[in-house]
């Protein structure tokens, strides 16, 4: 088939690479000069199914309280008059339970773990290189009570298989030797030793010049204004460089493809949460991190990736506003400096900011919509490099006619639609 891909992002130059190998003629279409210079661009680096987890969890609004009045809070919201915000917002609040969160989350780790399987065997097939390293992802307690609530997410990662170790604080100094100076400042933690680090972007564009050796297009600089449909099926879409046409089309935007498929009827609950990073040179490289360190309590990422020091977090409601905010980046430079003070030159760091396709539940929407050669693959959130390999390979064998390798049912926009609206 002829596949018409919007998005060149990580999750749109993956679908398009797993589909030119099934023997597709695929084109791929952006607005950017080149793949992954939006949200793929600069995230935290994690590759960690282990930590794939929804948002929306029990005690989550009590504690976004909490966040809004903290200095270094992860959580920033500003109050837009955007109706669509406080239906996402309402949506996301139903989803703080328990078994909500326990159902949540077991639909979005079997994609996770699918992906990073997919992704070394890229590693394998391709010899892909992209600052990788597997050494597993440390999430760090300053406090007891952090510890303690660990039992749901350990409940979840039994049940999948997924290893894992509950760690002292003597047990991260050794996994992580650099966290010896600032011993007095976590009591332990709880490690993945599956999960993987890497540069998203480098991977995407990497890939993508394998994605062209397999006969893929990129039209790049290539606005899209809008999906034309006849009757039951896409018959084209409208760009700065005319009407495109294909036998498929799949929708890979991330925050912007719910604008898109609106006016189609398609009600996709997908909704932009603001992330920001810092890039850091290390600058001694026995005080910057071995691997990935999530500090629990300012929900900030901290990665080594090659010679770099990424540093992400905090989620910002704000629509689909990119300003940066030098109280956002305060946040990052408080979590490096004060678990890592001797690893990065912060004086010559790059600030940036991306926006995280979300739904009010946490998992993806992948597959196909009521249009008969329409398919999605969007609403990654903050998993969007953790999933994309087993995303774009999930969607590939879709629309190949056949059955992927794992159960995607639970992740399709019918049943979104059928439970929020």
């Amino acid at each position: 088939m002829k596949v018409l891909i919007l998005g060149s992002g990580v999750i749109g130059v993956t679908s398009a690479y797993y589909l030119a190998r099934a023997g597709h003629e695929v084109t791929v279409v952006d607005r950017q000069p080149e793949p992954a210079l939006e949200t793929s661009f600069a995230n935290a680096g994690e590759v960690s199914p282990g930590y794939s987890s929804p948002w929306a969890g029990p005690g989550v609004p009590v504690k976004a309280v909490k966040w809004l009045l903290m200095k270094h809070g992860p959580l920033v919201i500003r109050p837009k008059l955007d109706p669509v915000m406080w239906v996402w917002l309402l949506k996301m609040l139903r989803n703080c339970t328990s078994a909500r969160y326990a159902v949540n989350k077991s639909r979005m780790i079997p994609i996770a773990e699918y992906s990073r399987d997919s992704l070394r065997d890229l590693r394998r097939d391709i010899g892909i290189q992209y600052d990788e390293r597997s050494q597993g992802t440390l999430q760090l307690f300053r406090y007891q009570a952090q510890l303690d609530g660990t039992a749901e997410d350990i409940a979840v990662l039994k049940q999948y298989g997924v290893p894992f170790e509950v760690l002292s604080r003597e047990g991260c100094i050794a996994v992580e030797p650099a966290l010896a100076g600032v011993k007095e400042k976590f009591v332990g933690g709880l490690r993945l030793p599956q999960d993987e680090t890497g540069d998203c972007h480098m991977f995407t564009q990497a890939l993508a010049k394998h994605a062209e050796a397999l006969g893929v297009r990129f039209m790049f600089n290539t606005g899209i204004d809008r999906i034309i449909t006849d009757g039951a099926r896409v018959s084209g879409v409208v760009t700065s460089a005319g009407t495109l046409q294909a036998d498929a089309y799949v929708l890979a935007l991330g925050s912007w493809s719910s604008r898109l498929a609106a006016p189609l009827g398609i009600s996709l609950p997908v909704y932009p949460v603001k992330g920001y990073s810092i890039t850091v040179p290390i600058k001694e490289a026995a005080g910057a991190p071995e691997s990935t360190v999530m500090d629990e309590s300012y929900k900030v990422a901290i990665t080594r990736l090659g010679n770099r020091i990424r540093v992400g977090g905090t989620a910002e409601i704000s629509g689909y506003s990119d300003k940066l905010y030098d109280a956002r980046r305060a946040t990052l430079d408080h979590s490096l400096t004060d678990l890592f003070p001797r690893g990065g030159d912060l004086a010559k760091a790059t600030f940036w900011s991306g926006l995280r396709p979300m739904t009010p539940d946490g998992p993806p929407v992948i597959g196909p919509t009521q249009y008969a050669n329409l398919h999605l693959n969007t609403g990654h959130g903050t998993l969007g490099w953790t999933m994309s390999c087993g995303s774009g390979r999930v969607l590939a064998d879709m629309l190949s006619g056949k059955k992927p390798d794992i159960d995607v049912s639970a992740l399709t926009v019918e049943r979104y639609q059928h439970r929020f609206g």
